[in-house]
Protein backbone atom coordinates (compact mmCIF):
# COMPACT_ATOMS: atom_id res chain seq x y z
CA UNK A 1 0.00 0.00 0.00
CA UNK A 2 1.63 3.50 -0.64
CA UNK A 3 0.69 6.58 0.71
CA UNK A 4 0.74 10.25 -1.06
CA UNK A 5 2.38 12.98 0.19
CA UNK A 6 0.66 15.27 2.45
CA UNK A 7 0.90 19.15 0.96
CA UNK A 8 1.00 19.96 4.44
CA UNK A 9 3.86 17.92 5.60
CA UNK A 10 7.11 20.41 6.45
CA UNK A 11 10.11 18.69 5.09
CA UNK A 12 13.29 20.64 6.50
CA UNK A 13 17.10 19.50 4.75
CA UNK A 14 19.17 18.34 7.29
CA UNK A 15 21.56 20.70 7.76
CA UNK A 16 18.57 23.87 7.78
CA UNK A 17 18.03 22.31 10.73
CA UNK A 18 20.89 22.16 12.64
CA UNK A 19 21.67 25.29 11.42
CA UNK A 20 18.45 26.20 13.00
CA UNK A 21 19.17 24.45 16.37
CA UNK A 22 23.06 26.36 16.51
CA UNK A 23 20.51 29.86 15.88
CA UNK A 24 18.06 28.89 18.64
CA UNK A 25 20.29 27.88 21.14
CA UNK A 26 19.33 24.45 20.99
CA UNK A 27 22.72 23.31 21.49
CA UNK A 28 21.61 20.40 24.06
CA UNK A 29 19.08 18.93 21.47
CA UNK A 30 22.02 18.79 19.13
CA UNK A 31 24.15 17.26 20.85
CA UNK A 32 21.29 14.52 21.79
CA UNK A 33 20.33 13.90 18.75
CA UNK A 34 24.38 13.42 17.57
CA UNK A 35 24.71 10.46 20.15
CA UNK A 36 21.53 8.89 18.81
CA UNK A 37 22.21 9.20 15.65
CA UNK A 38 25.59 7.13 16.39
CA UNK A 39 23.94 4.46 18.02
CA UNK A 40 21.50 3.88 15.50
CA UNK A 41 24.46 3.43 13.05
CA UNK A 42 25.74 0.74 15.38
CA UNK A 43 25.07 -2.90 14.39
CA UNK A 44 22.97 -4.44 17.20
CA UNK A 45 24.10 -7.70 15.52
CA UNK A 46 26.06 -9.82 13.29
CA UNK A 47 24.82 -9.98 9.51
CA UNK A 48 22.39 -12.34 8.71
CA UNK A 49 24.48 -14.19 5.91
CA UNK A 50 26.76 -15.62 9.18
CA UNK A 51 23.51 -17.14 11.39
CA UNK A 52 23.57 -20.79 9.04
CA UNK A 53 27.73 -20.74 10.83
CA UNK A 54 27.38 -19.00 14.10
CA UNK A 55 27.09 -22.47 15.74
CA UNK A 56 30.75 -23.26 14.92
CA UNK A 57 32.49 -19.33 15.89
CA UNK A 58 32.98 -19.67 19.29
CA UNK A 59 31.15 -16.48 21.21
CA UNK A 60 34.51 -14.98 22.80
CA UNK A 61 35.37 -14.00 18.84
CA UNK A 62 32.07 -11.71 18.65
CA UNK A 63 33.10 -10.75 22.23
CA UNK A 64 36.40 -9.76 21.62
CA UNK A 65 35.28 -7.94 18.23
CA UNK A 66 32.66 -5.60 19.42
CA UNK A 67 35.36 -4.92 22.49
CA UNK A 68 38.15 -4.15 19.44
CA UNK A 69 35.39 -1.87 17.52
CA UNK A 70 34.60 -0.33 20.56
CA UNK A 71 38.28 0.46 22.20
CA UNK A 72 39.21 1.60 17.93
CA UNK A 73 35.97 4.03 17.82
CA UNK A 74 37.12 5.17 21.15
CA UNK A 75 40.85 5.81 20.12
CA UNK A 76 39.54 7.66 17.12
CA UNK A 77 37.67 9.98 18.96
CA UNK A 78 40.79 10.75 21.24
CA UNK A 79 42.76 11.26 18.02
CA UNK A 80 40.44 13.82 16.48
CA UNK A 81 40.97 15.98 19.54
CA UNK A 82 44.13 16.68 18.89
CA UNK A 83 43.18 17.88 15.17
CA UNK A 84 40.47 20.30 16.44
CA UNK A 85 41.40 24.05 16.80
CA UNK A 86 39.26 24.79 19.87
CA UNK A 87 39.28 28.44 19.79
CA UNK A 88 38.59 28.70 16.12
CA UNK A 89 35.46 30.12 17.30
CA UNK A 90 36.01 32.08 20.00
CA UNK A 91 35.42 35.93 19.97
CA UNK A 92 36.10 38.80 22.33
CA UNK A 93 32.56 38.39 23.30
CA UNK A 94 32.63 35.36 25.06
CA UNK A 95 34.65 36.98 27.69
CA UNK A 96 32.76 39.83 27.88
CA UNK A 97 29.77 37.89 29.21
CA UNK A 98 28.89 37.03 33.17
CA UNK A 99 31.26 33.55 34.22
CA UNK A 100 29.03 30.74 34.51
CA UNK A 101 28.40 29.02 37.51
CA UNK A 102 31.40 27.25 39.10
CA UNK A 103 29.05 24.47 40.56
CA UNK A 104 25.74 24.16 38.69
CA UNK A 105 26.83 25.51 35.59
CA UNK A 106 30.60 24.42 35.08
CA UNK A 107 31.07 21.26 36.64
CA UNK A 108 27.50 20.11 36.77
CA UNK A 109 26.25 16.77 38.39
CA UNK A 110 27.45 13.09 37.46
CA UNK A 111 24.94 12.76 34.17
CA UNK A 112 26.24 16.03 33.15
CA UNK A 113 29.53 13.92 31.57
CA UNK A 114 29.65 11.86 28.78
CA UNK A 115 32.50 10.22 26.22
CA UNK A 116 31.45 11.32 22.84
CA UNK A 117 29.78 9.19 20.60
CA UNK A 118 32.22 10.54 17.53
CA UNK A 119 34.22 13.08 16.54
CA UNK A 120 31.56 15.09 15.08
CA UNK A 121 29.90 15.25 18.75
CA UNK A 122 33.30 15.76 20.27
CA UNK A 123 34.10 18.43 18.04
CA UNK A 124 30.28 20.14 18.54
CA UNK A 125 30.85 20.03 22.29
CA UNK A 126 34.79 21.54 22.42
CA UNK A 127 33.73 24.60 20.36
CA UNK A 128 30.45 25.49 22.51
CA UNK A 129 31.83 24.61 25.49
CA UNK A 130 35.06 26.42 25.22
CA UNK A 131 32.49 29.27 24.06
CA UNK A 132 30.29 29.43 26.76
CA UNK A 133 32.92 28.87 29.30
CA UNK A 134 35.56 30.75 28.10
CA UNK A 135 35.81 33.11 30.99
CA UNK A 136 36.01 29.96 33.37
CA UNK A 137 38.99 28.24 31.19
CA UNK A 138 40.78 31.62 31.60
CA UNK A 139 40.37 31.95 35.51
CA UNK A 140 41.73 28.23 35.45
CA UNK A 141 44.83 29.16 33.51
CA UNK A 142 45.25 31.96 35.73
CA UNK A 143 45.19 29.96 39.19
CA UNK A 144 47.72 27.22 37.06
CA UNK A 145 50.12 30.00 35.99
CA UNK A 146 50.08 31.32 39.62
CA UNK A 147 50.63 27.37 41.15
CA UNK A 148 53.64 27.29 38.68
CA UNK A 149 55.29 30.39 39.99
CA UNK A 150 54.83 29.15 43.33
CA UNK A 151 56.70 26.45 42.40
CA UNK A 152 59.16 28.54 40.83
CA UNK A 153 60.16 30.97 42.71
CA UNK A 154 63.22 32.49 40.69
CA UNK A 155 60.20 32.93 37.39
CA UNK A 156 58.08 35.09 40.30
CA UNK A 157 60.55 37.31 41.05
CA UNK A 158 61.42 37.76 37.51
CA UNK A 159 57.82 38.72 37.10
CA UNK A 160 57.37 41.05 39.90
CA UNK A 161 60.95 42.70 39.12
CA UNK A 162 59.24 43.36 35.19
CA UNK A 163 56.04 44.73 36.90
CA UNK A 164 57.99 47.20 39.39
CA UNK A 165 60.33 48.03 36.15
CA UNK A 166 57.60 49.37 34.19
CA UNK A 167 55.93 51.09 37.17
CA UNK A 168 58.65 52.68 37.60
CA UNK A 169 59.11 53.86 33.83
CA UNK A 170 55.59 55.10 34.04
CA UNK A 171 56.69 57.18 36.80
CA UNK A 172 59.82 58.28 35.29
CA UNK A 173 57.69 59.53 32.03
CA UNK A 174 55.27 61.26 33.86
CA UNK A 175 58.05 63.23 36.23
CA UNK A 176 60.58 64.00 33.17
CA UNK A 177 57.34 64.86 31.11
CA UNK A 178 59.04 62.97 28.13
CA UNK A 179 55.61 63.44 25.85
CA UNK A 180 57.57 66.35 24.84
CA UNK A 181 60.48 64.46 23.32
CA UNK A 182 58.65 61.92 21.40
CA UNK A 183 62.02 60.21 19.60
CA UNK A 184 63.22 59.44 23.21
CA UNK A 185 60.40 58.33 24.69
CA UNK A 186 60.26 55.68 21.85
CA UNK A 187 64.09 55.02 22.08
CA UNK A 188 63.09 53.82 25.96
CA UNK A 189 60.51 52.35 25.53
CA UNK A 190 62.33 49.67 22.98
CA UNK A 191 65.45 49.39 25.41
CA UNK A 192 62.64 48.68 28.23
CA UNK A 193 61.16 45.96 26.23
CA UNK A 194 64.54 44.63 25.43
CA UNK A 195 65.45 44.54 29.68
CA UNK A 196 62.28 43.17 29.70
CA UNK A 197 62.55 40.12 27.24
CA UNK A 198 66.28 39.71 28.78
CA UNK A 199 64.69 39.52 32.42
CA UNK A 200 61.79 36.82 31.81
CA UNK A 201 64.16 35.13 29.73
CA UNK A 202 66.77 34.94 32.39
CA UNK A 203 63.90 34.17 35.13
CA UNK A 204 62.57 31.29 33.67
CA UNK A 205 58.61 32.95 33.25
CA UNK A 206 58.44 31.18 29.50
CA UNK A 207 58.74 28.00 30.97
CA UNK A 208 56.21 28.45 33.95
CA UNK A 209 53.96 30.39 31.11
CA UNK A 210 54.55 27.08 28.90
CA UNK A 211 53.75 24.79 32.02
CA UNK A 212 50.44 26.37 32.64
CA UNK A 213 49.39 26.91 29.43
CA UNK A 214 50.15 22.49 28.51
CA UNK A 215 47.78 21.58 31.56
CA UNK A 216 44.96 24.07 31.13
CA UNK A 217 44.98 23.23 27.67
CA UNK A 218 44.40 19.25 28.62
CA UNK A 219 41.98 20.64 31.37
CA UNK A 220 40.05 22.70 28.67
CA UNK A 221 39.89 19.99 25.90
CA UNK A 222 38.93 17.03 28.27
CA UNK A 223 36.01 18.89 30.11
CA UNK A 224 35.09 20.75 26.82
CA UNK A 225 34.63 16.80 25.09
CA UNK A 226 33.17 15.44 28.14
CA UNK A 227 30.92 18.11 29.09
CA UNK A 228 27.02 17.55 27.70
CA UNK A 229 26.20 20.86 26.48
CA UNK A 230 23.63 21.53 28.47
CA UNK A 231 20.67 24.08 28.13
CA UNK A 232 20.29 27.87 27.42
CA UNK A 233 18.13 30.03 29.59
CA UNK A 234 15.02 30.49 28.58
CA UNK A 235 15.22 33.99 28.24
CA UNK A 236 17.89 33.68 25.86
CA UNK A 237 15.49 31.52 23.47
CA UNK A 238 12.75 32.82 20.87
CA UNK A 239 8.67 32.49 21.86
CA UNK A 240 8.05 28.57 21.51
CA UNK A 241 11.31 27.30 23.30
CA UNK A 242 8.67 25.92 26.01
CA UNK A 243 6.64 23.82 23.44
CA UNK A 244 9.58 22.36 21.91
CA UNK A 245 10.88 21.50 25.54
CA UNK A 246 7.54 19.30 26.08
CA UNK A 247 7.56 17.85 22.95
CA UNK A 248 11.03 17.47 21.58
CA UNK A 249 10.74 13.49 22.83
CA UNK A 250 7.86 12.97 20.99
CA UNK A 251 9.67 12.51 17.75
Amino acid sequence: MVFSANPLSLSVPEPAFESWLRDTGYLEILDERTTNLHHRQQPSSLPSTTTTTTTSIPSTITTTTSATSFIFSHLRTIFSLFTINPFSKLTTDDFSNQTPSWTIGFIGSFDSFSFPSSPSQARLRVHENIKRYARNYATLFLLFFACTLYQMPVALFGLIGCLVFWDLFKWCNEKWELEQYPSVRHSLIRLAQCATAVLLYCSGVQMAFFCAMAVSYAVTILHASLRKLSPLKQSTRPDGSKWFQQNKHRS
